[in-house]
């Protein structure tokens, strides 16, 4: 067994019973000693082992994030990214530009538009759509993945007229005057149209896949836990995807793969439940939505939207039709992640989950984006796990408070109270929502404020501590799929995954020191995966 000892680093161990050391000695992937250099080259720095100075660079245990779509991420860079676009018009002139590159029979897919960072705050409408693109389908998810443009050309190939059932929980949106689409579809809406776009490549899917886990082990990530199935063509084919890219070709950081709720079957035919797989790749939860997103008020609210008196949000299912779906998944020993944005979309499920005993694995309670003390008590349990995103807060304000006015608004994102109330809590990004970068996370978490924004944070009571942020993306990851006992500390016997990173986060003067912050190794299993 070949020995590695990393030596004269700055270790944070990130386990209180020993928070700092020098030196990590790691084989066959875990680590077998710690402690400072002189003692652990004495011990260990025979003829044979290889030897890694680390510099005095900072480190911590590896980097989780608790919920992303990796496939997504690639597939994104190779289409039209609109993240960042501050108009319509400008919009509109990308639509453009792209078109005059495409082929016959090929579609302007892309993903990023949000109009509450427009400078107008209007979304185009099918005329305009239809005149920067006459002759091509055009599908363009927002920035949240709850609502999508698309022009006549699409709606034409997908068949749509209006007595056309629309799945449940979506909505074609209507013109009042012209009883016309607007070119707006919410939700679930958005089948219609996505089963007639042109399916991508086995290889096409692998590539831009393997394109978004290099990236992610450059960011310094050692594990993510990735929604991907509605992308790469089921859960099989996901799973396979995953397999020759992390076990066989080396490529990307451990995957935990969150299959959603259509595919259950697939994974029952084929034998595979929840710790299928190795400790590199793993079927994890089965993802269900309960509610959309706040961005296209479709976020299942108790109360009315305040910007929107006569609209609460939209429950993706009945009640009735989610107990039986939670029943099914249950019946099959999965743990569930339920997508809930809303205040009304968490209860929901907490009542239905209340109903079963708990899975071996923890539930997955994603998002919990509106709370309230009691929906607070009730997360608290050693079978829960609030799955959340502190970069939605530097994002979301300051117009989440006009969607959902002050009071509300107070209670949204409360990271400090959860931890408080001891509900265990992981962090991600939801890329291709947010940027995949952690340490964008970690700032906004300890922020509460856009980069660059001069007051206190929104909410500043909720700000986390640089220790509670780390903490998050790293134990918090682990507890989100039950793997504590592996990873998400630095300690013997656990797996050797560490992050190294330029600076020091717990020395820092400034949050805004993440800013210029990067990743110098990226390390899994003891093996160096990437070196700045």
């Amino acid at each position: 067994m070949q020995t590695t000892i990393f030596t004269n680093g700055n270790i944070y161990t990130m386990n209180l019973n020993k928070p700092f050391v020098q030196c990590l000695v790691t084989s066959n992937e875990r680590i077998i000693d710690m402690g400072s250099s002189e003692a652990m080259l004495l011990q260990w720095g025979r003829n044979g082992t290889t030897i890694i100075d680390l510099e005095g660079k900072t480190v911590f245990p590896g980097l989780i994030d608790s919920h992303l779509h990796i496939s997504s991420v690639g597939i994104n860079a190779q289409e039209l990214d609109l993240t960042g676009v501050k108009s319509k018009d400008e919009l509109l002139t990308l639509i453009k530009k792209k078109s005059v590159t495409l082929q016959p029979g090929e579609w302007i897919l892309g993903r990023g538009w949000d109009e509450n960072v427009f400078l107008d705050k209007q979304i185009p409408t099918i005329q305009e759509l239809d005149y920067a693109a006459p002759f091509f389908p055009l599908f363009l998810p927002r920035i949240c993945g709850h609502a999508f443009l698309v022009n006549t050309k699409a709606l034409f190939l997908s068949g749509y007229h209006p007595e056309m059932a629309i799945p449940y929980g979506g909505t074609v949106v209507i013109d009042p005057t012209s009883k016309k689409p607007t070119g707006l579809l919410l939700e679930t809406a958005s089948t219609i149209v996505t089963k007639h776009i042109p399916k991508k490549s086995y290889m096409q899917l692998k590539n831009a896949l393997k394109i978004a886990m290099e990236e992610s082990v450059r960011l310094g990530f050692t594990s993510i836990h990735t929604n991907d199935p509605n992308y790469l063509g089921g859960a099989i084919q996901t799973y396979k995807l995953f397999d020759e890219l992390v076990n066989n070709e080396g490529i990307g950081p451990r995957s935990n793969l969150l299959i959603d709720y259509d595919y259950l079957e697939e994974l029952k035919t084929a034998g595979m439940s929840t710790g299928f797989g190795n400790n590199k790749v793993m079927i994890g939860a089965i993802k269900i939505f309960a509610d959309g997103a706040l961005g296209g008020r479709t976020a299942l609210l108790s109360k009315p939207y305040s910007d929107a008196p006569t609209n609460s949000g939209n429950a993706m299912y009945s009640q009735k039709e989610l107990l039986d779906i939670i029943r099914d998944i249950r019946a099959q020993n999965f743990p569930v992640a339920v997508h809930t944005i809303g205040d009304q979309a968490l209860r929901n499920v907490l009542d239905i989950l209340d109903q079963f005993e708990p899975s071996k694995y923890r539930d997955r309670l994603i998002h919990v984006s509106i709370l309230n003390e009691n929906l607070i008590d009730r997360l608290v349990s050693p079978n829960r796990i609030a799955d959340v995103q502190p970069k939605f807060v530097s994002s979301d304000y300051p117009w989440i408070i006009e969607r959902l006015g002050e009071e509300r608004s107070n209670c949204s994102y409360p990271f400090k109270t959860l931890l408080k109330a001891g509900v265990l809590c992981a962090g991600g990004s939801d890329a291709p929502i947010e940027p995949l970068n952690p340490l964008l996370g970690m700032h906004a978490a300890v922020t509460r404020k856009k980069v660059g924004e001069t007051h206190n944070g929104y909410n500043p009571q909720e700000k986390l501590s640089m220790f509670e942020a780390v903490q998050l993306f790293t134990i918090g990851g682990a507890y989100a799929t039950n793997e504590e006992n592996v990873k998400g500390t630095l300690e013997i016997g656990k797996l050797c995954d560490m992050s190294v990173l330029s600076k020091d986060l717990f020395e820092m003067k400034s949050a805004d020191e993440l800013l210029s912050t990067e990743v110098e190794m990226t390390i899994i299993g003891g093996e160096i995966k990437y070196r700045k």
